[in-house]
């Protein structure tokens, strides 16, 4: 059974990587994060990641502090997440390469479009940090923007829930679950998959989105197979 995508991004929420524990990163989850990715990387997918800082910083502190410089602190929390996810999968034996928006030559290659697929095309997994770059922009609105860049079939979207749901589903225990959405529909419900900058960009350039649990072992290996678990975000269906 051949893999239904060929290039894809997968996008991870700084809350699903900080696990059980709620902060920081979370050995157990990084690991097993690694583990399917690996898996991926033997069935011949190419494989780019976004991840988001949330499990170290979200938002402004105080009121009083500047917006830009709030942005940026998540930046560099992403930056952490990065360096800690190439981590792990060093340790299952896979060349990989975190590519900053922001310029850290020590530990950190720029991003160049054309090099980032070239390693994708050699097999290394691309690990994009810091956003876009940019105050203002959110880590979805980076996942969306790189998925263009580097014509990626899909956004892979693990999150702590399950699926995209009406309302929290942590706060209001019948929260209703989508199997299936249009970009339009995301738009109109105003449901919280990602920002509304991140998901016109995946509109425009006709990019789906599949929404799962990181939490459930083998979810990733199960969606690049084409299994409809969580919710799947297109165009038209």
């Amino acid at each position: 059974m051949e893999p239904k995508y060929k290039r894809v991004i997968l996008k991870l929420s700084g809350e699903a990587l900080a696990g059980p524990q709620g902060f920081g990163i979370d050995n157990n989850t990084v690991n097993q994060v690694a583990k399917e990715v690996k898996g991926l990387i033997n069935l011949g997918v190419q494989v780019a990641v976004v991840i988001g800082g949330g499990n170290f910083w979200r938002g402004r502190s105080s009121e009083e502090m500047d917006r830009s410089t709030a942005d940026y602190m998540g930046m560099m929390a992403t930056v952490i997440n990065s360096l800690g996810l190439q981590e792990a999968l060093e340790r299952q034996d896979l060349q990989s390469r975190v590519m900053s928006a922001i310029e850290m030559r020590q530990i950190a290659e720029p991003y160049i479009r054309r090099k980032a697929v070239r390693h994708l095309e050699k097999g290394r997994v691309v690990i994009f940090a810091a956003g876009t770059g940019n105050p203002f922009f959110s880590t979805d609105t980076a996942a969306s923007l790189r998925a263009a860049e580097i014509e990626a079939d899909i956004i892979l979207l693990a999150k702590k829930v399950d699926a995209v749901y009406d309302s929290d589903p942590l706060e209001n225990p019948n929260a209703k679950s989508f199997d299936r959405l249009t970009f339009a529909q995301v738009l109109e419900k105003g449901l919280r998959v990602m920002d509304t900058t991140a998901i016109t960009l995946c509109q425009e350039n006709n990019i789906p989105i599949h929404v799962f649990g990181l939490k459930e072992t083998n979810n990733i290996n199960r969606v690049i197979f084409g299994e409809e678990i969580g919710t799947i975000i297109r165009e038209a269906f």
